[in-house]
């Protein structure tokens, strides 16, 4: 007797569709029916019937049922990751197809860091608003782990952080450096100077934001090039305002991007700034894509506009291939 599944049988065995291959990704992602439903706006009793003739289709069981939880199979792990490659590959087919259609249309995901989004969204929604009107941009404030997670699950396009990341599949575009200024209390004797050594952080009771903040990164590294080894901990902020509160208050000093300078210290009369001497510690700020996005030549071109668009801000515009 011949294989029933042999190559005529294999080519008329039903495919899997789309809407079912979502439903297992969710319920893959998720483990609880409940909230794999409302992650793909669908109703719980069509999640588990799409869920089944999956199963049905396929030939395997996905999923261990109890009353209490949901657990993957053995298969069904092995099998989740696939179906979340088709259901991205199939994401940027229709990305593509957009791009091809129509370019700067559609929804455009953008995550921004903190330290960053109060400072540059002005100018990047400005330049959308008139340059790019059919564009749907949607912004996400969140720290660098959280959007860097985002971007290579898809949930994001496009990134605006301080770089360097060293990301491999993540593509870098620059777009300008700025200097950090130092912020004092008012009387501190570093107060309004201009060509501060980098030896004076030496010294300085240096208050930094909240782990998790690239910008605390960046303020240590610039303290330990300086120098110095450690940097007490005795009070952090969860943001540049709080931050500079802080040091108004006197509790200290801390390091601004001169991009924040004029929106922080400009809420209180007791704060000084002083500049470092050349060459002074500072940052890049870049976008930030997936390699190979379908609308990489879009965001590229986006970079550039961007780049005209920032001049008036107190950085350092960068060309493309800095």
């Amino acid at each position: 007797m011949g294989n029933p599944l042999g190559s005529g049988a294999a080519g008329k065995r039903r495919q899997p569709s789309l809407a079912q291959l979502r439903a297992f990704a969710a319920v893959a992602e998720h483990l609880h029916f409940r909230d794999a439903a409302a992650a793909i706006g669908m109703s719980q009793p069509a999640l588990s019937g799409s869920v089944a003739a999956l199963e049905e289709t396929l030939g395997v069981t996905l999923l261990e049922r109890t009353t209490r939880k949901v657990l993957l199979s053995p298969a069904g792990a092995r099998l989740a990751v696939r179906a979340r490659a088709v259901l991205d590959e199939v994401q940027a087919l229709l990305a593509e197809a957009e791009a091809v259609r129509a370019p700067f249309t559609g929804v455009l995901r953008l995550g921004v860091i903190p330290t960053v989004a109060p400072y540059l969204l002005p100018t990047v929604l400005g330049l959308v608003h008139d340059r790019y009107p059919d564009l749907d941009l949607q912004v996400h404030e969140e720290q660098t782990a959280s959007l860097l997670d985002g971007l290579t699950a898809g949930r994001l396009d496009l990134l605006l952080l301080a770089v360097p990341l060293g990301i491999p599949g993540v593509v870098e575009l620059p777009l300008f450096d700025e200097d950090f200024v130092l912020v004092t209390p008012l009387g501190h004797p570093l107060g309004g100077r201009s060509g501060i050594a980098r030896e004076a952080l030496r010294e300085l009771n240096l208050l930094l934001l909240d782990e998790g903040h690239c910008l605390r990164d960046q303020a240590l590294d610039i303290c330990r090039e300086a120098g110095r080894e450690d940097v007490p901990v005795t009070t952090t902020a969860a943001g540049l305002a709080t931050l500079v509160q802080l040091v108004a208050g006197g509790l200290g000093c801390t390091l601004l991007p001169h991009t924040a300078v004029r929106v922080e210290t400009s809420r209180s009369e007791q704060l000084r700034t002083g500049s470092f001497a050349e060459p002074a510690p500072s940052r890049r700020v870049a976008l930030a894509m997936r390699a190979g996005a379908a609308r990489g030549a879009e965001y590229r071109e986006l970079a550039a506009a961007l780049r005209e668009a920032l001049r008036p801000l107190p950085v350092r515009v960068l060309g493309a291939g800095s």
